[in-house]
Protein backbone atom coordinates (compact mmCIF):
# COMPACT_ATOMS: atom_id res chain seq x y z
CA UNK A 1 0.00 0.00 0.00
CA UNK A 2 1.25 3.47 -0.89
CA UNK A 3 1.29 5.77 2.27
CA UNK A 4 -0.21 9.03 1.84
CA UNK A 5 -0.14 11.06 4.96
CA UNK A 6 -0.99 8.07 7.14
CA UNK A 7 -3.37 6.82 4.86
CA UNK A 8 -2.63 3.99 3.24
CA UNK A 9 -3.89 2.97 -0.08
CA UNK A 10 -3.75 0.19 -2.78
CA UNK A 11 -2.94 1.76 -6.28
CA UNK A 12 -2.11 0.03 -9.81
CA UNK A 13 -3.12 -1.99 -12.64
CA UNK A 14 -1.90 -5.98 -13.14
CA UNK A 15 -2.59 -8.87 -15.30
CA UNK A 16 -2.05 -12.65 -14.38
CA UNK A 17 -4.16 -15.81 -15.66
CA UNK A 18 -6.24 -17.90 -13.20
CA UNK A 19 -5.55 -21.56 -13.57
CA UNK A 20 -8.08 -24.44 -13.93
CA UNK A 21 -8.09 -25.19 -10.29
CA UNK A 22 -9.16 -21.21 -9.71
CA UNK A 23 -5.56 -20.10 -8.89
CA UNK A 24 -3.88 -17.05 -9.38
CA UNK A 25 -0.92 -15.42 -8.79
CA UNK A 26 -1.26 -11.59 -6.68
CA UNK A 27 1.60 -9.15 -7.61
CA UNK A 28 3.73 -8.86 -4.54
CA UNK A 29 3.27 -5.09 -4.57
CA UNK A 30 0.44 -6.64 -2.57
CA UNK A 31 1.27 -9.54 -0.40
CA UNK A 32 2.24 -7.70 2.05
CA UNK A 33 -0.12 -5.23 2.68
CA UNK A 34 -2.84 -7.64 2.73
CA UNK A 35 -1.07 -9.49 5.61
CA UNK A 36 -1.23 -13.58 5.69
CA UNK A 37 -4.75 -14.10 5.98
CA UNK A 38 -7.68 -11.75 4.00
CA UNK A 39 -10.65 -11.71 2.70
CA UNK A 40 -12.37 -12.04 -0.74
CA UNK A 41 -15.84 -11.84 -1.64
CA UNK A 42 -18.58 -10.96 -4.36
CA UNK A 43 -17.76 -7.36 -5.50
CA UNK A 44 -19.88 -4.66 -7.36
CA UNK A 45 -20.25 -4.84 -11.09
CA UNK A 46 -19.36 -8.30 -11.35
CA UNK A 47 -16.36 -8.49 -9.89
CA UNK A 48 -14.04 -9.52 -6.55
CA UNK A 49 -13.27 -7.23 -3.67
CA UNK A 50 -9.94 -8.35 -1.60
CA UNK A 51 -9.61 -6.75 1.49
CA UNK A 52 -7.23 -7.06 4.47
CA UNK A 53 -8.53 -8.31 7.81
CA UNK A 54 -8.23 -4.96 9.16
CA UNK A 55 -10.28 -3.14 6.42
CA UNK A 56 -12.31 -6.43 6.48
CA UNK A 57 -13.27 -5.92 10.28
CA UNK A 58 -14.47 -1.80 9.32
CA UNK A 59 -16.19 -3.03 6.71
CA UNK A 60 -18.37 -5.37 8.96
CA UNK A 61 -18.39 -3.01 11.73
CA UNK A 62 -19.72 -0.58 9.10
CA UNK A 63 -22.25 -3.64 7.90
CA UNK A 64 -23.40 -4.34 11.77
CA UNK A 65 -24.98 -0.87 12.27
CA UNK A 66 -27.22 -1.63 9.31
CA UNK A 67 -31.41 -2.06 10.44
CA UNK A 68 -31.95 -5.76 9.60
CA UNK A 69 -35.62 -4.78 9.64
CA UNK A 70 -35.30 -3.53 6.26
CA UNK A 71 -35.53 -6.04 3.16
CA UNK A 72 -32.25 -3.73 1.02
CA UNK A 73 -29.89 -4.52 4.25
CA UNK A 74 -30.75 -8.28 4.58
CA UNK A 75 -30.47 -8.59 0.42
CA UNK A 76 -26.82 -6.85 0.33
CA UNK A 77 -25.42 -8.39 3.57
CA UNK A 78 -26.14 -12.12 2.24
CA UNK A 79 -24.68 -11.20 -1.17
CA UNK A 80 -22.12 -9.84 0.12
CA UNK A 81 -21.21 -11.74 3.18
CA UNK A 82 -21.81 -14.92 1.58
CA UNK A 83 -19.98 -15.01 -0.99
CA UNK A 84 -17.02 -13.95 1.71
CA UNK A 85 -14.02 -16.36 2.06
CA UNK A 86 -10.46 -16.07 4.20
CA UNK A 87 -7.87 -16.97 2.04
CA UNK A 88 -4.29 -17.13 2.34
CA UNK A 89 -1.09 -16.96 -0.21
CA UNK A 90 0.65 -20.77 -1.43
CA UNK A 91 4.56 -20.43 -2.05
CA UNK A 92 3.93 -18.92 -5.31
CA UNK A 93 1.74 -16.35 -4.62
CA UNK A 94 -1.02 -17.31 -5.58
CA UNK A 95 -4.60 -17.59 -4.03
CA UNK A 96 -7.46 -20.29 -4.73
CA UNK A 97 -10.69 -18.70 -5.69
CA UNK A 98 -13.55 -20.44 -4.65
CA UNK A 99 -15.26 -21.74 -7.59
CA UNK A 100 -19.22 -19.58 -6.79
CA UNK A 101 -17.06 -16.58 -6.78
CA UNK A 102 -15.09 -17.39 -10.25
CA UNK A 103 -18.56 -18.15 -11.39
CA UNK A 104 -19.70 -14.87 -9.99
CA UNK A 105 -17.43 -12.55 -11.67
CA UNK A 106 -16.79 -14.78 -15.21
CA UNK A 107 -13.20 -15.54 -14.23
CA UNK A 108 -11.90 -17.03 -17.29
CA UNK A 109 -8.70 -17.36 -18.23
CA UNK A 110 -7.43 -13.52 -18.37
CA UNK A 111 -7.77 -11.32 -15.23
CA UNK A 112 -7.18 -7.83 -14.15
CA UNK A 113 -6.05 -6.82 -10.47
CA UNK A 114 -6.80 -3.06 -9.65
CA UNK A 115 -6.15 -1.25 -5.95
CA UNK A 116 -8.63 0.78 -5.36
CA UNK A 117 -7.81 2.38 -2.47
CA UNK A 118 -8.55 0.22 0.93
CA UNK A 119 -9.42 -2.73 -1.27
CA UNK A 120 -8.40 -5.25 -4.40
CA UNK A 121 -10.67 -5.68 -7.23
CA UNK A 122 -9.83 -8.66 -9.77
CA UNK A 123 -12.18 -8.45 -12.80
CA UNK A 124 -12.23 -10.52 -15.97
CA UNK A 125 -9.94 -8.52 -18.48
CA UNK A 126 -12.65 -8.71 -20.90
CA UNK A 127 -15.57 -7.54 -18.46
CA UNK A 128 -12.93 -4.66 -17.49
CA UNK A 129 -11.73 -3.78 -20.62
CA UNK A 130 -15.40 -3.56 -21.90
CA UNK A 131 -15.80 -0.92 -17.90
CA UNK A 132 -13.33 1.18 -19.29
CA UNK A 133 -14.51 1.69 -22.77
CA UNK A 134 -18.05 2.11 -21.13
CA UNK A 135 -16.81 4.79 -18.82
CA UNK A 136 -13.99 6.38 -20.66
CA UNK A 137 -15.79 8.96 -22.26
CA UNK A 138 -18.07 10.02 -19.35
CA UNK A 139 -14.70 10.30 -17.19
CA UNK A 140 -14.72 14.08 -17.01
CA UNK A 141 -18.11 13.47 -16.24
CA UNK A 142 -18.33 11.38 -13.21
CA UNK A 143 -15.69 14.01 -11.39
CA UNK A 144 -18.17 16.76 -12.53
CA UNK A 145 -20.89 15.14 -10.41
CA UNK A 146 -19.15 14.08 -7.63
CA UNK A 147 -16.03 17.07 -7.00
CA UNK A 148 -17.98 20.62 -6.13
CA UNK A 149 -15.68 23.09 -7.97
CA UNK A 150 -12.17 23.27 -6.04
CA UNK A 151 -12.66 20.15 -3.61
CA UNK A 152 -10.56 18.23 -6.78
CA UNK A 153 -7.59 19.77 -7.81
CA UNK A 154 -5.58 16.77 -9.97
Amino acid sequence: MEESGGFKMLIGEFHHTIDEKGRLIIPSKFRTDLGSEFIVTRGLDRCLFVYSKEEWEKIVNKLSSLPFTKKDARDFLRFFLSGATVCEFDKQGRINITSPLVGYAGLTKDCVIIGVNERLEIWDEAAFNNFLTTNEENFSELAENLFEFGDFNA
